[in-house]
């Protein structure tokens, strides 16, 4: 692994696959607010997926002015654009990790402030008519490991212990039966469901969602120049900071990481703290045998030594009832080592993309059928995710950087974190009195980045 998060992170890649999500690319994908790139700005902002979206939206709204965001490819085309659309904290499954690291009050906060996110993003999609196929709808992890579903008892009696009549510690235990009778999984294909955790979540359009939050803010002021990477981040004597682009050079008071997997090419001092992660993802039309109405949960299948994922398309939708199913990279070599340190979104393993290809009338056999006459894969693309050694984000002022602020590292749970990070950020970045004070009472303290933690070896992705 050391070699792996040795490699020297590049910029996003020339023609990457096509997701899914940007079948038809929104208007602003190729903007540029200006024609040329204004000389100074008071922030700019690198990066346009839903952190650099929700950054510039909370700045603006908040009375800052003169918020400049450098995006190296399409808007919202790097992880929140290619993700799978789910919305899905899993929080009982880090719940155990937590408090044994930083102790039960710390885990509970964190999965308070993880349900916390979920309802906050659709709550401002549905406030701001953001179209983006919200639906706030039940979970279900599908466990085949009886090991694994041990450690899901154990996990969930401790947070309901932690927690109890909370809403960040209702989980319900399904039996094998149960599976199979409401959730369509384990008779025929693989029927060695163990059990299921059932529990609040839900799916969108990320994509669709950082596009409706990207227009706010446009409307507000922000200037988006499109197709600027920012290349090289140099410290002015007199303060602030000057990035350089292809385009020419821009100078800032203060400069925004919202770069996630991409962020060490920036600012060397990560490199090898936040790690890319390539993920592959596919969109499956249903086979004949599937419910005609939507699934009743969004799912993700536990396995010995890994997961998949997967969120239905809700009926009435572009692509209705299509299956969007992401994960398997314990299906490759060495757990899928090669994976890791790689920014290559253009190219496929060819080990998981069969896997995801072979994986739905694995898990819901019977109740799959024939696939449809078009063919089962209809898309399938890859996106590079950001993790740390300690399995949490980074986010906060950089170390001895005066001005330097960072929200990264996700660790593919971009859409349960990025949210209400940004909103700490934000916080952070106004300075107001009693910030900290009012941050303490609903933020991770652990997710503040620290020389520390920068200071970590990265080991791989934490389960």
């Amino acid at each position: 692994m050391d070699e792996r998060a040795a490699i020297p992170v590049t910029l996003p890649r020339v023609n990457p696959t096509q997701s899914y999500w940007h079948s038809e690319p929104n208007e602003i994908s190729d903007i540029r607010s200006t024609d040329s790139l204004p000389a100074k700005a008071e922030v700019v902002i690198i990066g346009s997926g839903i952190t650099g979206a929700a950054m510039a939206f909370n700045l603006l709204h908040g009375g800052a002015r003169d918020v400049v965001m450098l995006e190296a490819r399409q808007a919202c085309s790097g992880a929140t654009g290619r993700n799978g659309g789910h919305t899905k904290a899993a929080s009982y499954r880090s719940f155990l990790h937590h408090e044994k690291e930083y102790g039960t009050a710390m885990a509970v906060k964190i999965a308070r402030m993880e349900l916390a996110n979920i309802r906050a993003v659709h709550a401002f999609a549905e406030e701001h008519g953001i179209e983006c196929d919200s639906k706030r709808c039940d979970t279900v992890d599908v466990v085949y490991d009886p090991t694994q579903w041990e450690i899901d008892h154990r996990a969930v009696k401790a947070i309901q212990d932690a927690m109890p009549g909370d809403d960040a510690a209702v989980y319900t235990l399904y039996g094998p039966e149960e599976i199979r009778d409401k959730l369509f999984c384990g008779r025929g294909g693989d029927e060695g469901v163990c059990g299921g955790v059932v529990y609040e979540a839900g799916s969108l359009s990320a994509y669709k969602f950082g596009i409706g939050v990207l227009k706010l803010s446009l409307a507000k002021g922000l200037n988006l120049q499109t197709h600027t990477p920012a290349l090289d981040l140099e410290k002015l004597e007199g303060g602030g900071w000057k990035i350089e682009t292809p385009r020419g050079s821009i100078q800032a008071r203060k400069v925004v990481l919202a770069t996630n997997g991409y962020t060490a090419r920036i600012w060397k001092k990560f490199q090898g703290v936040i790690v890319p992660l390539r993920g592959h993802v596919t969109a499956q039309r249903p086979g004949l045998n599937m419910p005609k109405d939507d699934l009743p949960a969004t799912y993700s299948f536990m396995y010995e030594g890994g997961y998949d994922y997967m969120t239905q398309r809700p009926n009435g939708s572009q692509f209705e009832r299509d299956i969007v199913i992401g994960g398997a990279l314990a299906m490759a070599a060495n757990d899928g080592l090669e994976e890791y340190g790689t920014t290559d979104d253009t190219a496929f393993n060819d080990v998981i993309l069969q896997a995801l290809k072979d994986s739905l009338p694995k898990y819901f056999g019977d109740n799959w059928g024939q696939d449809n006459p078009d063919g089962r894969i209809r898309k399938a693309w890859t996106g590079i995710m950001g993790y740390s050694p300690d399995g949490l984000p980074f986010v906060g002022e950089v170390p001895g950087e005066k001005d330097l602020w960072v929200s990264s590292a996700f660790q593919g749970h971009g859409m349960v974190l990025c949210w209400m990070c940004a909103r700490a950020l934000t916080a952070m970045m106004e300075g107001r009195p009693g910030t900290d004070e009012e941050l303490n009472t609903w933020f991770p303290e652990v997710y503040r980045i620290t020389e520390e933690r920068l200071r970590l070896t990265f080991h791989g992705r934490l389960s």
